[in-house]
C-alpha cells in the first residue's frame, strides 16, 4: 500500500509540475500595474518608433535623382516656400508671446522660534490652570485633546502666552508678527543674496490678525522696499491661504515681467487664544502653534539654473456656497462673550467633500493617461452597464513623488492617508511637522517641504503635491517640479534635529 500511495503521489506531483503557475499568487500585481502604466504612458513613442524606422528606410532607398528633382521643385516654388515660412514664424511668435511665463521657486525659509518659547504638555496644562480662565471640565478636555493630537513636546507659543497672566495685547501681537515674519525673511534674504529693493511683488497672508497698517506694510517699512511695489495682505482665509497667496503671486508674475515676488505665510496666536470653556472652541488652543514661512518666486529665465522648483499647477476649491461648509470653521463669541474659533463636528466630512472636488479637477492635469483610462472605464461600467464594480480610486502615487498635506491635526493626515491609499512614508513629512512644530496654519506645508529636503529625498524631476484646507470652506492644491537634486539647507528649521526623525507616533503619543 505504501508503494502504491507513493506512486500516486509521484503522478500528482508530475501533473502539477506540468501545469502553468498561479500568476495571481506568484506575481505581484503592483508590478503588473506599473507595467501597464508604462505601456500606456509611452504608447505614442512606441508607435512612432516603427514609423520613423520605415521613413528612414524609404529615404535610404530613394534614388538620388529623385531627391534632386524634389529640391529643384522647391526652388521654383519660392512663393510657396516663403508663405509657409512666414506662417511658421508668425505661429511661433504668437506661441512665444501668449504662453504663460514660468514661475520658479528660488528658495524658501521657515521661522524657527527661540528655545525658551517651547511649550511642553506639562507647561501647557499648568499654565492653563494657573491663568484661572478654565473650569475643570475644560482643562480635562484640553488634556485629552493634547494626548491624542500628534503634537510633540517641543512646539512653540508666543512670548505673550508664556506670561502669567497672559498678555494678549495689540503690542504683543505686533511683536509676535514682527518676530516671525522678519525672522523668516532675514533667513530668506541671507540664503538667496537678494536685495530687498529688487522685490517687485509682496503677498502676505495671516487669517486672524490684520492690524492697521497692514502686515505687508510692516514688511515694506522694515526692509525699505521700493515705492512702486505691488503688495497685498490676505486675511480671514484660513490655513489654505498659503496656496492662495502663491496663486496670486503667480498671476501677478504673468503681468509683471522680469520680477521677483515674495510670499509670506503666517498666523498670529497672541490675540487668538480662547479663554472660555466651550469645547468646540478649545480645540484650536491645543493644536495651533507659532510658525511662518517666506518664499521667493521669480519669472526670470536666468533664475531657472539656481531655482529649486517650478510651479506646475494651482487648483483651488471653494465650498462657501454651502451653509454647513461655510460655518464649519467659524470665529464667534461664546455665551460669555469670549471670542474664539469654533470647529464643527462635521469638519472631516466637509473636508472630504472639498478634497473630492479638488482632486476631480486636479486629476486630469497630473495623472498619467493609464490612470485616467482605468477611472473612465470603471465609470462607464458603473453608469452605462450598471456593473457592480467599486469606484476606481486613482493612484496619485503615480503622479507625485512627495506629499505635503497640511498638518491640521492627526485626523486630517489619517483620513488623507487612508482615502488616497498612501504609505506611511508619504505622510511622514506631515506627521513629523505636526509633532515638531504643531499646526502652524498656512505655513505648515513649507515646514513639510523643508523636512523632505532635510532628509535628502528630493531629486530632479520629482513632483510635489502641497494640499491645504481652510475656513470658508476651501481645499487648495499646488504642484511643483524639482529642477535639481535639492540638498538640505543650512537655514532649515530641521537642521539640528532631522537625525532624530521620524519618531513613532501611536494614537497621538510619541512611542
Amino acid at each position: 500500500m505504501g508503494s502504491v500511495g507513493g506512486a500516486g503521489d509521484d503522478r500528482k506531483l508530475q501533473a502539477q509540475s506540468r501545469r502553468l503557475p498561479d500568476f495571481l499568487q506568484s506575481v505581484n500585481l503592483k508590478y503588473v500595474k506599473l507595467g501597464y502604466h508604462y505601456l500606456i504612458t509611452h504608447l505614442i513613442t512606441l508607435l512612432l518608433i516603427p514609423l520613423i524606422v520605415v521613413i528612414l528606410l524609404e529615404a535610404a532607398r530613394t534614388d538620388p535623382d529623385e531627391m534632386r528633382q524634389l529640391w529643384l521643385h522647391l526652388q521654383y516654388n519660392l512663393v510657396s516656400v516663403l508663405a509657409f515660412s512666414g506662417i511658421l514664424v508668425f505661429a511661433c511668435t504668437v506661441y512665444i508671446m501668449t504662453r504663460p511665463r514660468a514661475v520658479y521657486l528660488i528658495d524658501f525659509a521657515c521661522y524657527r522660534p527661540e528655545p525658551h518659547l517651547k511649550a511642553p504638555f506639562s507647561a501647557f496644562m499648568e499654565h492653563s490652570r494657573l491663568c484661572g480662565q478654565f473650569n475643570d471640565s475644560a482643562l480635562d478636555f484640553q488634556r485629552k485633546i493634547l494626548e491624542r493630537s500628534g503634537l510633540g513636546e517641543e512646539t512653540y507659543f508666543p512670548e505673550a502666552l508664556h506670561q502669567l497672566p497672559p498678555n494678549p495685547s495689540m503690542a504683543a501681537a505686533r511683536a509676535e508678527a514682527e518676530q516671525v515674519m522678519f525672522g523668516a525673511l532675514d533667513s530668506l534674504f541671507r540664503s538667496t543674496g537678494i536685495n530687498p529693493k529688487d522685490i517687485g511683488i509682496l503677498v502676505v497672508n495671516c487669517s486672524l490678525f490684520n492690524p492697521t497698517p497692514s502686515l505687508s506694510a510692516m514688511i515694506v517699512n522694515k526692509y525699505k522696499l521700493r515705492g512702486n511695489i505691488t503688495s497685498f495682505n490676505l486675511g480671514g482665509m484660513g490655513c489654505s491661504a498659503g496656496v492662495i497667496a502663491i496663486d496670486l503671486a503667480r498671476d501677478l508674475l504673468q503681468v509683471h515681467g522680469s520680477s521677483y515676488a515674495v510670499v509670506v505665510s503666517t498666523e498670529n496666536i497672541t490675540q487668538n487664544w480662547y479663554f472660555g470653556n466651550r469645547k468646540s472652541m478649545l480645540i484650536p488652543n491645543c493644536l495651533f502653534r507659532v510658525g511662518c514661512a517666506a518664499v521667493l518666486l521669480s519669472n526670470r529665465r536666468s533664475d531657472r539654473r539656481r531655482a529649486k522648483y517650478r510651479l506646475i499647477h494651482v487648483v483651488r476649491t471653494h465650498r462657501g456656497a454651502d451653509d454647513n461648509a461655510f460655518r464649519c470653521v467659524y470665529q464667534e463669541q461664546d455665551d460669555e462673550g469670549k471670542v474664539g474659533v469654533s470647529l464643527s463636528k462635521d469638519l472631516m466630512a466637509i473636508a472630504g467633500g472639498a478634497l473630492k472636488t479638488n482632486i476631480t479637477t486636479l486629476g486630469p492635469l497630473v495623472l498619467p493617461i493609464s490612470e485616467q483610462l482605468l477611472f473612465f472605464a470603471t465609470l462607464v461600467a458603473k453608469k452605462i452597464f450598471n456593473a457592480k464594480v467599486k469606484p476606481y480610486i486613482p493612484d496619485f502615487k503615480l503622479a507625485f513623488d512627495h506629499f505635503c498635506i497640511h498638518a491640521g491635526g492627526r485626523a486630517v493626515i489619517d483620513e488623507l492617508e487612508k482615502n488616497l491609499q498612501l504609505s506611511p512614508v508619504h505622510v511622514e513629512a506631515s506627521r513629523m511637522t505636526l509633532h515638531r512644530f504643531g499646526n502652524t496654519s498656512s505655513s505648515s506645508i513649507w515646514y513639510e517641504l523643508a523636512y523632505i529636503e532635510a532628509k535628502g529625498r528630493m531629486r530632479r524631476g520629482h513632483r510635489i503635491w502641497q494640499i491645504a484646507f481652510g475656513s470658508g470652506f476651501k481645499c487648495n492644491s499646488a504642484v511643483w517640479e524639482a529642477l535639481s537634486n535639492v540638498k538640505a539647507a543650512s537655514h532649515s528649521p530641521w537642521a539640528d534635529c532631522i537625525n532624530l526623525y521620524p519618531v513613532q507616533v501611536v494614537d497621538g503619543h510619541t512611542a
